[in-house]
């Protein structure tokens, strides 16, 4: 494995156009569906959905391909895909409404909540980490997923029914910081693991627990579930290349649907299975300060630079801030995990957010495929007024 377990999320900047209002034809579904038939007859994907929230929250779904190839079951917008990163948004919301709660603040030292466990000490930067730190990436932590031993190990870690945070953190433990604690900014799934067990030790329920609690149950987010086994119910078939940097079957599905692998294997470095119309519901609710009842934008959407090399791109509490486009500022994140690929992306001037899942992630591990930032393009281009001119793309891949 010579990528992240999670993208992070797919920064590009291709095919801007001047701001203006959010295109809202009643057949907006019919050319949603046109959209992402000519995208999987172009890049021969098996199956992908799409859903667009428009500002008075009515959400246009549409789908493509098949769900399961060998079995031909066709792909609809209510199937769920691994949603992979885009759970850092649920993990990270969570943690700011623990803080409206008074559970919790982002000035917290980590070791103030999880200094009884033994293994803390070991961790880089360990005394000096505080919650903000883990939010923003700006820790100092590795990525235990880019790690040699992490990658060697991939195939005895994925093939477990139990797989704790604490066999996770077990990676980077003893190792150097990247940089001193908020010096620097480095994406690290490891540390969004810590937020989990950080979630766990406030509330004293599980981390996906207190995610349901705060949000899936009250906004009525019924398509979106922990993936943290191999049997979900549902679930669209997956697929890799034939020679995938992991070992797997084309297919990562036996015949009956159950995974090979144990999708737990990522924590709360993302954790939950959705749908394009879960994802854009909940993008809409959390950019528009919906999400909860307390205040909580100004924390979302403090974010910190990225790296020299990305002006205007900024890392806020689980989320992605383009803030130089020409639609204006739009906040994201996207998601792979081998099999699939997905992406959220809030166009916060014309209130409209636009999600997409795909069942195959070919051409992503190696970057060979433009299919992801093609398609949040033209999807953009759908809703939004037409481009005037293209700038050159602009990919941050955090590795």
């Amino acid at each position: 494995m010579h990528r992240g377990f999670s993208l992070a999320f797919t920064l590009v900047l291709a095919c801007c156009a001047a701001p203006g209002k959010a295109h809202e034809g009643p057949h907006l579904s019919l050319r949603l569906e046109a959209i992402l038939e000519e995208f999987h007859d172009s890049y021969a994907f098996p199956g992908a959905t799409a859903a667009i929230a428009l500002p008075d929250g009515t959400i246009v779904t549409a789908a493509t391909g098949l769900a399961d190839v060998e079995n031909d079951r066709v792909m609809t917008p209510e199937t769920p895909m691994l949603a992979a990163s885009i759970g850092k948004t649920f993990v990270a919301a969570t943690v700011l409404a623990l803080e409206s709660e008074g559970l919790v603040s982002g000035t917290d030292l980590v070791s103030v909540h999880l200094g009884d466990r033994a293994w803390l000490e070991g961790l880089p930067n360990a005394e000096t980490i505080t919650v903000a730190h883990l939010l923003h990436h700006s820790a100092g932590l590795p990525d235990h997923v880019y790690l040699p031993e992490f990658q060697q190990a991939w195939a005895d870690i994925a093939a477990r029914e139990e797989i704790t945070p604490e066999h996770l953190l077990d990676f980077v433990t003893g190792r150097e910081p990247l940089f001193e604690a908020g010096k620097g900014w480095a994406y690290s799934d490891t540390g969004f693991v810590l937020l989990g067990l950080l979630i766990e030790a406030v509330t004293g329920q599980s981390w996906y627990d207190a995610v349901s609690a705060r949000f899936l149950a009250p906004l009525g987010l019924d398509g979106t579930f922990p993936s943290d086994r191999p049997d979900l119910h549902g679930l669209a078939v997956g697929y890799v290349e034939p020679d995938n940097p992991f070992g797997m079957p084309e297919r990562t599905a036996d015949a009956e649907g159950r995974l090979l692998w144990n999708p737990a294997v990522e924590s709360a470095g993302g954790g939950f299975a959705s749908t394009a119309s879960d994802l854009a519901r909940w993008g809409h609710l959390l950019f528009s300060g919906m999400a909860m009842e307390e205040p909580y934008l100004d924390r979302l959407l403090d974010g910190v630079p990225v790296g020299p090399n990305a002006s205007g791109i900024l890392y806020g509490a689980g989320v992605a801030i383009y803030a130089g486009t020409s639609y204006g500022p739009v906040y994201g994140h996207g998601g792979w995990i081998p099999g699939y690929v997905s992406s959220l992306r809030h166009y916060a001037d014309h209130s409209v957010t636009v999600a997409f899942q795909i069942n195959s992630d070919a051409g992503v591990t190696d970057e060979t495929s433009e299919l992801v930032p093609a398609l949040e393009a033209a999807l953009a281009k759908l809703v939004l007024d037409q481009p005037r001119s293209k700038e050159t793309n602009h990919a941050l891949d955090p590795r």
